[in-house]
């Protein structure tokens, strides 16, 4: 088989595995659940089958899916694990990744408003649902960034870099980032995946390390986990409330984000080598 061919059906083998371990947690971990709640066997399927929107449910099988990922793409050793990038001591490049990831998220969500895409109802119930539980932030801010990362990073893009050449590594990170995007399965989600897989990628193509891809992911999780907690008037997502209606302050808030950002990138541009093997 081509090895081309060979790498992207690799992706996609990484992809599908991701998905399946999700559909498995959730079946296995809402159906003992249900019945623990003192439901039938039967009737405790067709609830999972039917979707759940309970939050603890959703918390409970999502640890179990992403340490299931985790375990299994570590041992299968799909997205391997190498300590050369922590030996060049990347304490100040990560540090500006940090701050690349606070500036990115108030200018994603005012693209991503601009779109005008509303998150289906029960998935937007579902979430909230999460993000206001204090177990909540084990998935959104510390498993999730390990175990995405570790597929559509350490897996998936991994495996497009080697399809593509390396003056097409920019198409590798498209694809990935595409992936990214699909797999959160909505539509509002996925357009900020989307968005955000395109700098996670570069940062692994850069780095070739799933590290600072780690450190962007979980200061973004987290940062949306503490605003949702702590501004409830931004609940429905408007950005516009953070502000209290004030367009301006919305505008400047904008503007401060990109003098953020933009010297982050071009503070990681300079600053990010692939280490040698």
């Amino acid at each position: 088989m081509n090895k081309v061919v060979k790498d992207m059906l690799n992706a996609i083998w990484y992809l599908v595995v991701f998905l399946l371990i999700q559909a498995f947690a959730m079946f296995i971990v809402g159906t003992i659940w249900y019945v623990s709640q003192g439901k039938d066997l039967q009737t405790a399927v067709q609830t999972v089958g039917n979707g759940t929107t309970d939050g603890l449910v959703v918390v409970l099988w999502t640890i179990v899916s992403s340490l299931l990922t985790i375990l299994i793409f570590a041992l299968c050793r799909w997205s391997p694990f190498s300590r050369s990038y922590l030996r060049t001591h990347p304490w100040l490049s990560l540090l500006w990744v940090v701050l690349l990831a606070c500036g990115t998220i108030i200018p994603s969500e005012w693209l991503l408003e601009q779109l005008n895409i509303q998150m289906p109802e029960g998935t937007e119930k579902m979430f909230e649902d999460i993000m206001g539980r204090p177990e909540g932030y084990i998935v959104i801010g510390i498993l999730a960034p390990i175990a995405e990362e570790m597929v559509f990073r350490g897996a998936i893009l991994r495996s497009l870099l080697k399809a593509f050449s390396s003056q097409m590594h920019w198409l590798a990170i498209i694809l990935s980032a595409l992936l990214f995007g699909v797999a959160h399965l909505n539509l509002p989600q996925g357009c900020h995946a989307f968005v955000i897989g395109l700098l996670l990628g570069w940062l692994y193509y850069r780095t070739n390390s799933i590290v600072p891809c780690v450190v962007f992911h979980w200061v973004n999780n987290t940062v949306a986990y503490v605003m949702f907690n702590l501004l409830p008037q931004a609940g429905d997502g408007k950005l516009i409330d953070l502000f209290h209606g004030n367009h301006r302050m919305m505008m400047y808030a904008i503007g401060f984000s990109l003098c953020i950002l933009l010297p982050a990138l071009f503070q990681l541009a300079l600053r990010l080598r692939r280490p040698k093997e």
